[in-house]
């Protein structure tokens, strides 16, 4: 942590003496030359630029991230975006805004919104029972007559408590292959008691909708109604509805959709070293965490749902449906809350957000929309280690980087 300290002040130390010169050096050339306004405002705006990219540097050095890929949207424009580091350090690949990123977690707000669309064409109502739907018996076996709703597996409130990591250990494959009986019946075997894959820490002691764990093996349970209900993959039908009319065309779940080379290496830093992981699948929770997409690309996505559900002259939602998702529905007046595959924060006396973060092996993504002030901002990281924790440290230099990009995006 010395060290780490020791070399931000050296960094900004660095910053004073190269830019004071340069400084002194515009302020001597200003009495001699008659400098227009534009003049001043670029040269301060260069400066202004380069002071920013500095810090974020320094911020990455201190979150040991290795890449990241930013953006700023504002008033349902992007009106900014950088790419920072390496995402592929060994051979020297520099990242930029079309560079694809693992998402974690991020891809909950794309899983929640293909089925929101099915909900659009009346194939289902928020508050009618699972299993109305599925092909088994979907119940918590701690209150076996309590209903778990489509509504209460979006806001993370079905009840389910724990993802069991025997299982989700044996899917974490290199290479992203197909799993035999996926999802069906894999998740019977998985969530029911007598299931080879069951475990009774798969489900909590509250009863439906009390109470708010959160739960990936719901998300992969929303992206199996999708294929039941829409009759397609479900990758296929988040490409079909959501990435093509939204010209996501290099977005996906699976590995195998992707090219390899334009992907950024998950890293994690330990003992001094970024140890390089293989690129990887997680099969029975790809719904809720192995979305790859770009900066660039996914800012369409995001300027849809600030948009009132339009990019471009493209719908993929209407409005209201966007306002449900957006929404609370249990124990809105909690400060942290959850909508419909959105995380929510609603302070008192303070700013509403909403959006989703995305932690995972060689991942942590911010994704943090102000729909108040019509601003967003995205961070895509391709460093995290393999117990998915950061130091304090390192997570308060991550968020650092989220708070300075806020800072820019309030100055245009």
């Amino acid at each position: 942590m010395k060290k780490q300290i020791f070399t931000t002040i050296i960094v900004f130390l660095f910053i004073g003496i190269a830019v004071s010169p340069i400084t002194l050096g515009l302020n001597l050339s200003a009495k001699q030359i008659p400098y227009s306004e534009e003049v001043k405002k670029d040269t301060q705006n260069f400066f202004q630029d380069l002071l920013f990219d500095i810090y974020i540097r320094v911020l990455m050095l201190v979150a040991h991230k290795p890449s990241i890929a930013t953006c700023i949207i504002k008033d349902k424009m992007v009106v900014w975006s950088k790419g920072y580091g390496f995402y592929d350090i060994e051979n020297r690949k520099r990242t930029n805004e079309d560079i694809l990123y693992l998402q974690a977690s991020v891809s909950k707000t794309v899983t929640s919104t293909a089925l929101m669309q099915l909900y659009e064409q009346g194939l289902f109502d928020l508050d009618d029972d699972v299993n109305d739907y599925l092909p088994f018996e979907l119940r918590n076996p701690n209150h076996p007559d309590d209903p778990i709703t489509i509504k209460m597996i979006l806001s993370h409130r079905s009840s389910l408590a724990d993802d069991n990591l025997y299982w989700i250990a044996l899917s974490y494959i290199p290479g992203d292959p197909d799993i035999p009986d996926f999802p069906y019946p894999w998740l019977k075997e998985y969530l029911t008691p007598g299931g080879i894959g069951y475990s009774p820490t798969t489900w909590s002691n509250a009863k439906p909708g009390e109470k708010y764990y959160y739960a990936n093996i719901g998300f992969s349970i929303i992206a199996y109604l999708v294929e039941i209900l829409s009759s397609q993959n479900f990758d296929e039908y988040c490409r079909e509805h959501i990435f093509e009319p939204l010209q996501m065309y290099n977005s996906g779940f699976r590995l195998k959709d992707h090219n390899i080379d334009d992907i950024a290496v998950p890293y994690e830093y330990k003992n001094r070293v970024y140890f390089r992981h293989p690129h990887y699948g997680i099969h029975i929770l790809y719904p809720a965490i192995t979305l790859r997409t770009s900066i660039e690309e996914y800012s369409h996505f995001i300027i849809a749902h600030m948009n009132g559900g339009l990019w471009n002259d493209v719908r993929i939602l209407n409005e209201t449906t966007i306002d449900l998702m957006h929404t609370a529905h249990f124990s809105p007046e909690d400060t942290y809350n959850y909508g419909l595959g959105w995380a929510l924060t609603n302070p008192e006396n303070g700013t509403k957000t909403y959006g989703h973060s995305g932690g995972y092996v060689g991942v942590l993504d911010y994704v943090t929309i102000v729909p108040d002030d019509g601003v967003a901002v995205i961070i895509f990281s391709n460093e995290l280690d393999s117990e998915l924790q950061a130091s304090r440290l390192e997570y308060r230099a991550f968020n650092a980087i989220n708070k300075a990009l806020f800072w820019k995006a309030y100055q245009f």
